[in-house]
């Protein structure tokens, strides 16, 4: 074990890779081309005879997965007396494209990315984009609960002030009105149903920009339901702009 590690971190062409994500989240990999791959982004893409586009896109569809089921664990054992608005607020915080671009910049994952000579094909959510795939990269190579730990451990028990974000009041639908204004769109919230009777009774909000449906959400008051589907439709909308 010792001897494989010693020519992994000294000889192998992929040597200063190995050290990097020793040094930032504490292990050495075994399949170091899961993670190779899951840091090129789709403007290095490289494409294989058969037609298969080699860049981290899959990579991040498993890591995304797996990072909202982690965070949310995490945050239903922190905070057992809490309701589902606020577990849902609170992870939306923490995997939100914003917070991830500056996790992975703090981290210096950001600078293992391999991009394509064209920087403008880069987008601006590349770097939490490489975070997730990366998280697919550790959980085929490790497993579930070693990523776990270290997602956990080494991620959000140091990089995240649980107190902080709890103060941190975003307003998604305060964003969505500031985007509506820059980008000169019709935007509404739209009550499309009421669900329910007396203290049961649900509010169906929708998220209309120039008259079409983007998101929509229920709860409780009229003011929730806008408040969850404005965060869907921003959501959204970071991801069709990235």
């Amino acid at each position: 074990m010792f001897l494989r590690t010693f020519y992994k971190t000294h000889f192998s062409e992929n040597k200063d890779l190995y050290r990097s994500i020793k040094n930032i989240f504490g292990f050495y990999p075994e399949n170091i081309y899961l993670y190779k791959l899951a840091l090129r982004h789709k403007s290095a893409t490289i494409k294989k005879i058969n037609g298969l586009k080699m860049n981290n896109e899959r990579l991040e569809f498993l890591g995304d997965a797996l990072l909202s089921a982690i965070v949310a664990e995490f945050l239903f054992k922190k905070f057992p007396y809490k309701n589902e608005g606020f577990l849902t607020e609170m992870r939306s915080k923490i995997v939100s494209r914003t917070s991830l671009n500056k996790l992975s910049a703090k981290l210096g994952l950001t600078e293992l990315i391999l991009s394509g000579t064209d920087t403008n094909n880069q987008s601006k959510s590349a770097s939490g984009d490489a975070f997730e795939a990366f998280l697919g990269a550790l959980y085929l190579d490790k497993g579930f609960d070693f990523t776990r730990r270290i997602l956990v451990n080494r991620i959000i028990s140091i990089h995240f002030d649980m107190e902080q974000l709890i103060d941190e009041q975003v307003s998604y639908k305060s964003r969505m009105i500031e985007w509506a204004q820059k980008e000169k769109r019709d935007l509404q919230f739209e009550l499309v149903e009421e669900i329910g009777e007396k203290q049961q009774k649900q509010y169906l909000v929708a998220v209309m920009v120039d008259g079409v449906s983007i998101s929509q959400a229920q709860d409780y008051s009229i003011k929730g339901a806008e408040k969850l589907s404005a965060e869907k439709a921003y959501q959204l909308l970071e991801i069709s702009e990235s």
